[in-house]
């Protein structure tokens, strides 16, 4: 972990003092405010990191200080260090500046942009351009001049460039010349410590020959970084390379459990990608589990009214353009694998990745890991609904819920008689296999667009709203304590409920501004839901500071307190509300407080029982408890709009 850079440290993009948070391949420092956009443009473009929240190696946390020692800010900045861009009116945030539209609109410039960085002169060859760029880059990384190099980079050159006169790649050049620091910017940048120069080695074998053993390991290391974020991500366990051992493959519980057919089509086909498409596949999951840890990061060091009043989760993995639109889909779609169905395909990959890299022969489905964790939103082969699902993809789309289209199903099992079928395989056809939910994306950015305003109406109302007396003389809700898709009108609505968690329910709730959805004179006052939403998270940041520091044994009390306190919230609400989108936001509050009851208890281990994985509890307590503050989000929401007609 690390300990504080400086005391002096502001935010590289409004300057704010003490910043939380370090842009690794930007090497740059920033608040928690200006973080918020930064996730939300994604890892291509800004990769952060937490820094003392999140583990670092130590020489890339080295090399980030010293990018920001030496101005690598002024990089990003360069045309509005000119006297002239403030005359012209071009400036860049600073403290007083609202989140959205000014500093976030400055961010995207800045970075996603690079509005401000120096241009080279237009030449008629681009490529040329680059190739020149590269071989500077080529002889600056045996110094020590780390900002040099990260400029070069910004102005495009290649990380890989082999140099058709020496043979070799940068990476080979740092690290036969001992520059550690240099060797961490190269690798963040994508260059290769396994790629063979002219003589057949690579920049592993150039450190060894030099004496730079530590580097030599942590080229290693870089070399497995995928894989081993993957294990670690499960296991908490990183593989131990200097012994030999490059793979860390955890099992899951229950082996008495077995895939459906589909699953295990589901994983041959997998198997059956080409290595290209592959490693494809494995870098989004990478991506997936980045966005994960962050967010559950993020949520462990907001205080409890930032999980009400601002939108601060990314709730898929942003688009990348450089990616094809079938290939950003498909990465957007992994935010609804909930924990256990997403450790299910990390396995698989894990597995896949260790055979082909070993290169042995694809082995039987049997043969692999196929073993189920036991919880709710996992379906096996024995469920009465969507049987037909892969274990790590049980996921059906929207018109395989609505009961309206009766096609839809006829339509799936065409589907699932190609995906069964011993022809060539495609990314496609192993795409429809693991995504059967089709994207929603503008219903997902209009609900985003009604949450990033929550905060200004939020003070707005808490400055207008006058307090009214509210009876509650109701002695049952029809929103405690059931959670059983038998007893719920709605099956699709649940059904889509437990498996979409990270997604904070985007799909499963009406618009906010539906227009034929009827005033309810019957909702209780603004202030009532706000200071009921403040007690509800309160109690939220209280358990997410016990995740944050394993105190699992606080678990328990702490979701019956939150349960209590969504309870009394639900009771401030009419019995039958009029608006479809009250009750579906009820609905989601109090079945979230139930499962994370539900996944508390799973914290104690039971007499006589093995230990339960404590890394996916608390990936799925998060989860629920972020389904809460949502689905409390929402309900100020609808309220808020609701007593200001």
């Amino acid at each position: 972990m690390s300990k504080r850079l400086r005391n002096t440290e502001v935010c590289a993009d409004c300057s704010v003092p003490e910043p939380r948070w370090a842009s690794v391949n930007r090497g740059v420092l920033v608040c928690d405010e200006c973080c918020s956009v930064h996730r939300s443009l994604g890892r291509h473009s800004s990769q952060v990191r937490h820094l003392t929240h999140t583990p670092w190696p130590p020489t890339q946390l080295q090399m980030v200080q010293t990018l920001y020692s030496n101005g690598a800010n002024s990089i990003w900045e360069h045309s509005l260090l000119d006297p002239a861009s403030v005359m012209s009116g071009k400036r860049k945030a600073n403290p007083q500046d609202k989140l959205h539209p000014n500093k976030s609109e400055f961010i995207k410039a800045k970075y996603q942009m690079l509005a401000f960085v120096h241009r080279m002169p237009c030449r008629e060859d681009d490529s040329s351009t680059a190739k020149d760029l590269s071989k500077q880059l080529h002889s600056s990384v045996r110094t020590g001049n780390l900002e040099t190099c990260l400029r070069l980079l910004s102005l495009g050159a290649q990380a890989n460039f082999f140099h058709p006169e020496k043979g070799n790649t940068p990476l080979h050049v740092a690290a036969k010349a001992g520059q550690v620091s240099q060797a961490e910017l190269l690798t963040v940048y994508g260059a290769d410590p396994g790629a063979p120069d002219s003589n057949g080695k690579t920049p592993i074998d150039y450190a060894r020959e030099a004496g730079q053993h530590e580097l030599a390991d942590r080229l290693v290391e870089v070399q497995y970084e995928l894989t081993d974020r993957l294990a670690f991500y499960l296991c908490g366990r990183k593989p131990d390379h200097k012994n030999g051992q490059h793979f860390i493959v955890p099992q899951m519980a229950d082996s008495s459990l077995d895939l459906s057919e589909l699953a295990k089509a589901a994983k041959k086909k997998l198997q059956s990608l080409s290595n290209h498409l592959f490693e494809e596949l494995a870098m989004d999951v990478y991506d997936e589990v980045d966005r994960r840890e962050t967010d559950a990061v993020w949520l462990a060091t907001q205080n409890h009214s930032t999980l009400v009043t601002e939108t601060t989760v990314v709730p898929f993995l942003p688009v990348n353009p450089e990616y094809s639109s079938t290939r950003n889909q498909g990465r957007q779609k992994l935010a609804r694998f909930n924990a256990h169905e997403f450790a299910t395909l990390v396995i698989d990959i894990l597995s896949d990745a260790k055979r082909r890299q070993q290169g042995n022969s694809i082995v039987s489905p049997k043969d692999n890991v196929e073993l189920i964790l036991r919880s709710v939103g996992v379906r096996h082969c024995s469920d009465s609904q969507d049987n037909d699902q892969p274990d790590y993809d049980s996921v059906a789309s929207d018109e395989d819920t609505d009961p309206e289209l009766p096609s839809s199903k006829g339509d799936r099992t065409k589907s699932l008689d190609s995906d069964l079928s011993d022809g060539p395989i495609t990314m496609q056809e192993y795409m429809e296999v693991k995504n059967a939910l089709s994207a929603s994306e503008a219903k997902i950015q209009q609900l985003m667009r009604a949450n990033n305003s929550l905060s200004d109406e939020l003070r707005l109302m808490q400055k207008k709203a006058t307090k009214l007396e509210k009876q509650s003389s109701m002695p049952e809700s029809d929103y405690d304590n059931t959670f059983n898709d038998s007893e719920v009108e709605d099956s699709s609505f649940i059904r889509r409920s437990r498996l979409r968690s990270w997604m904070g329910e985007g799909h499963s709730i009406p618009e906010l501004d539906d227009v034929e959805t009827e005033p309810d004179p019957a909702l209780p006052s603004t202030e009532d839901v706000i200071r009921k939403t403040e007690q509800i998270t309160k109690n939220i940041q209280e358990l997410l500071r016990a995740a944050q520091e394993n105190k699992h044994d606080s678990f328990i009390p702490c979701s019956e307190r939150i349960h209590v306190a969504v309870t009394e919230m639900a009771a401030l609400f009419p019995k039958k509300p009029r608006s479809e989108t009250v009750r579906g936001s009820l609905r989601l509050l109090t079945s979230s407080a139930c499962r994370l009851q539900s996944e508390c208890r799973k914290a104690v281990p039971s007499e006589g029982c093995p230990g339960p994985d404590m890394q996916l509890v608390t990936q799925q307590v998060i989860q629920c408890a972020y389904d809460i503050a949502k689905a409390a989000k929402q309900l100020v929401t609808i309220t808020t709009k609701e007593n200001t007609n």
